[in-house]
């Protein structure tokens, strides 16, 4: 059997740089246990797999999307979903300008404007906390605001904080939930970013959409303002324009084709 495999740069100002995605287009689902496995043999921050919803009568096909980390499969990826909506638009026949995907994380959409993609994603806005202690040694350094949602998200005075990070991954993976963000205002754009989570095979991620679903609705009431740049400092960086149209978001980047092939699986 031959699976269509892509790998696309997600959220990157050029080639080799963003979030690098494995995009596999299906005719129906295989077992959990080989989307895991090619997941894994990828190893890359995901590996979206999708198929195409029989027909409702509508106009605008469906697709059934998910997502995979080398370690475990996760309820929601960002640049995996730019990824695979590039693909559909780019190899895969669209010609509109809108894809519908549904997911674990409910219905989700991508909105082609030249050659930006925009994702429209839920709002998460977090909760305010106390810094639990594991995320104090996790980060090496105390900020000034912490809130939680599906992850931590840690608020830090200055970009170069940000920057000078160094997590320790063991701490950060005891911590329970799925990641820490770590966010701060940024030189060259709103806000600034980095994000780890290591408790799902991803030490620092390159680029990621998803968290700026609780993102968003943070800096957009700090700043008093619905539309924002954002930049992963990561070492391969991340480009973001996003929107804040609660209770959704919209997260904007390009994307860029690395490799076309196929995945020999035995029959």
């Amino acid at each position: 059997m031959r699976i269509p495999f892509f790998q696309v740069d997600a959220f990157a100002g050029a080639l080799f740089s963003g979030n690098p995605a494995g995009v596999c287009p299906l005719e129906r689902w295989l077992d959990d246990r080989t989307l895991q496995a090619i997941a894994a043999e990828n190893n890359i921050a995901e590996t979206a797999f999708f198929v195409r919803r029989a027909p409702t009568g509508t106009l605008r096909p469906a697709y059934d999307l998910r997502w995979f980390t080398p370690a475990c499969e996760v309820d929601l990826c960002g640049h995996a979903t730019l990824a695979s909506a590039w693909v559909l638009f780019h190899r895969g026949g669209r010609t509109g300008d809108r894809i519908e995907f549904h997911s674990k994380s409910g219905p989700l959409a991508v909105r082609r404007d030249g050659e930006r993609l925009e994702l429209d994603f839920p709002a998460t806005p977090g909760v305010s906390c106390d810094p639990p202690p594991g995320l104090l040694e996790g980060l090496g350094s105390v900020p000034r605001a912490t809130l939680k949602g599906m992850d931590y998200l840690a608020v830090f005075e200055t970009e170069g904080e940000i920057r000078a990070l160094a997590p320790r991954f063991d701490a950060i993976a005891a911590l329970g939930a799925r990641g820490v963000i770590a966010t701060a205002p940024g030189r060259d754009a709103d806000y600034v970013l980095r994000f780890f989570a290591p408790a799902a095979g991803i030490p620092e991620d390159p680029a990621t959409g998803s968290v700026h679903c609780m993102l968003v609705p943070y800096w957009a009431e700090r700043l008093g303002r619905s539309k924002l740049r954002a930049l992963q400092l990561s070492a391969r960086g991340g480009e973001f324009s996003c929107e804040h149209r609660a209770p959704r978001v919209g997260i904007a980047g390009r994307a860029a084709l690395y490799l076309e092939g196929s995945i020999e699986l035995p029959g």
